[in-house]
């Protein structure tokens, strides 16, 4: 897991729906290099929000641009302000984002943010083409397994447990939350049905095509075949762990602890044994 792409541009990479239509009616060269810009909030929400992405611009390309010229410009101005000295380095060139982690398969895309009003994390699977910006956490090379486990409740309890928060929102973590996570020790059939559930919940979001996920997974609106999917994806988790229920969510976190604290003894006796040969 890591984080999106960080732009550090004041703005000027980044456009809304409005601009796009605006500066590619006037300069059409431009739309090839607009691509989707998806945050957290873009994600949760539907939002239609893009950015300049020049990473395949040629400097033809760029300098017979009137608009990318001033936008650059503009970059170069706001990073060459900056008090940190890498900021002011990264001025040149100002077409490139000051981080650049993008993906080139399809990846998983899990918010920083999200309403703790939510039962589940709102996860989704992006396309290359998209962009995710410094308020996604991208895993790469996951699987429907990975999506299942991540979209469930117990996964749920470690994120309620031990990550931070903004107000009363999760602030999820790769450091803290994602990386610590105890995965379970699954059989071929165990994992088999974890995948067929996890993608019972991508077809059951699938049939609302006009529902944001903030819609599809606001707790008093949930649709019931997305509930019921969610019901049988956490059944299929829950397995995983060799049981067919938990009495209580402090069951199922003193569970996943348990499992932590062998995970980090077993890590000190291979780091022990290392040292020692």
């Amino acid at each position: 897991m890591s984080k999106g792409n960080q732009p550090t541009d004041g703005g000027n990479l980044i456009l809304s729906a409005d601009e796009v239509a605006d500066i590619t009616s006037r300069e059409l060269g431009i739309k090839r290099f607009v691509r989707p810009f998806i945050g957290s909030r873009e994600l949760i929400n539907s939002i239609d929000r893009y950015c300049l992405w020049l990473a395949e611009a040629s400097p033809e390309d760029m300098r017979s641009s009137p608009e990318i010229k001033r936008r650059l410009e503009r970059v170069k101005e706001f990073r060459m302000s900056s008090k940190k000295e890498a900021t002011r380095r990264k001025s040149s060139p100002p077409y490139q984002f000051d981080e650049v982690r993008q993906p080139v398969t399809r990846f998983l895309a899990v918010p920083e943010v999200s309403s703790s009003g939510r039962e589940y994390v709102p996860i989704a699977w992006l396309q290359p083409s998209v962009i995710p910006s410094n308020k996604l956490w991208v895993v790469t090379g996951a699987g429907l397994f990975h999506f299942g486990v991540l979209s469930s409740t117990m996964h749920m309890a470690w994120v309620r447990a031990v990550s931070g928060r903004l107000k009363s929102d999760y602030q999820y973590s790769a450091g803290i939350v994602y990386n610590n996570y105890p995965w379970p020790s699954t059989t071929d059939a165990q994992k088999a049905r974890v995948e067929e559930c996890a993608q019972a919940v991508l077809d059951a979001r699938a049939a609302h095509p006009d529902s944001s996920l903030a819609d599809l997974y606001d707790p008093t609106v949930m649709p019931k075949d997305l509930r019921k999917a969610h019901d049988e994806l956490d059944k299929a988790v829950d397995a995983c762990y060799g049981r067919k229920s938990f009495g209580s969510e402090r069951e199922r976190v003193e569970m996943l602890f348990e499992l932590y604290r062998e995970l980090v003894e077993g890590e000190v006796v291979v780091s022990q044994t290392a040292r020692a040969l």
